[in-house]
Parts: structure tokens; sequence; C-alpha cells
């Protein structure tokens, strides 16, 4: 099964996918703070056709952000496989991280959205609530499921709803458990 090329979703368009996506669920990473919450991704569009990408969560009241941009991997191909690059944080040597996100699943209207990558060891349930209905989920589950992917490991992100301000809430300076959580090392 893990061998058949995943199904990737075609002729995204970008400035639809562009805003806020809360994460539902997604495969656990050793790096990732068991407890983190209110994680969430926000995707912005600039003129060269890059996406700047920033992704927070909330561990014990506290902001963890990490920045990076996306491209597609491929220019000329309507497949929505983007790469994704972060710079390691400036307390290290910057080096840029870079990732695959590939989008196995999004419906017409852009609400929620199913991310893989093509090792299968990363996995991420995307919405624009912070809470998405059962029976959808349970399709996105299903159809990662049929995409090879081990979906026992899924872990659903607790949300807030509402959700928390944008830049409220003490710095966390460990951000970089998100590029190693992307590299799914």
């Amino acid at each position: 099964m893990a061998n058949k090329e995943m199904e990737v979703v075609k002729g995204v368009d970008l400035k639809r996918y562009m805003g806020r996506w809360y994460e539902i669920a997604s495969f656990p990473s050793r790096f990732q703070p068991k407890n983190g919450e209110n994680t969430r991704a926000t995707y912005t569009l600039r003129d060269d056709g890059i996406v700047n990408v920033l992704n927070e969560t909330w561990t014990d009241g506290k902001r963890g952000s990490i920045e990076g941009t996306a491209y597609k991997a491929d220019s000329k191909s309507d497949e929505a496989k983007l790469k994704v690059k972060f710079y390691v944080p400036p307390f290290l040597p910057i080096i840029p991280v870079v990732g695959d996100y590939w989008v196995l699943f999004l419906d017409d209207d852009y609400q929620y959205a199913l991310i893989g990558e093509p090792s299968r060891k990363s996995l991420w349930v995307l919405c624009r609530q912070t809470h998405l209905d059962d029976e959808i989920y349970n399709q996105l589950v299903e159809r990662a499921k049929e995409e090879g992917y081990d979906v026992s490991k899924l872990h659903k992100t607790p949300q807030s709803d509402p959700p928390p301000e944008g830049e409220e809430g003490p710095k966390d300076t460990k951000g970089f458990w998100w590029i190693k959580s992307l590299l799914g090392k």
C-alpha cells in the first residue's frame, strides 16, 4: 500500500487557500510539546507567489511560533505539492530546513484540508474553524488510511473557543520543535 503514489489535490487556488487554519489533529512528533494546544497556521501570499507561513502553538499559556515560507515544488505542475522552508531560530547557525507539504484533500469551499508528505510520517487535519464536524473528520481519516497512513497515530489538538488573540501571551523561545516535527525526525 505504502508504495503506491499518493493522490494529491490538483489545481489549488493559492489565494483562496491563504489565511488561518486550525490544527484539528496531527501525528505527534517527539519534539512537539505533548500539551501544545490552539495550534494553528496562518498563510499569506506574497506578490512573488511565495507564501509566508506563521505556525503558532500555546503550551502552558505561552505562545510559541515559527515563521517560514512555502512554494510550489514544481511551478509547472498543477499538483498541490509544496515545499515549506523554516529557518532555525537565530541563536543557532541559521540553517534553512525544508519539508514537504502535500494537500491530499481540500473541500470545494476551502474549509477543511488533509495534509501529508511522501514519507507518511506526518499528517495534519486542518480546518478554518476551531471545530470540525465528526463526520467530516472521519471521512478525512478514512482518506488518509486509503493513502497508506497509520491513522492510529492521529492525536486531536485541543482548541479553545474563541481562540487566543494573535500576539498575546508570553513568548516561548523553544519554537524550533516545529521544524523537527515538520521533518518527521
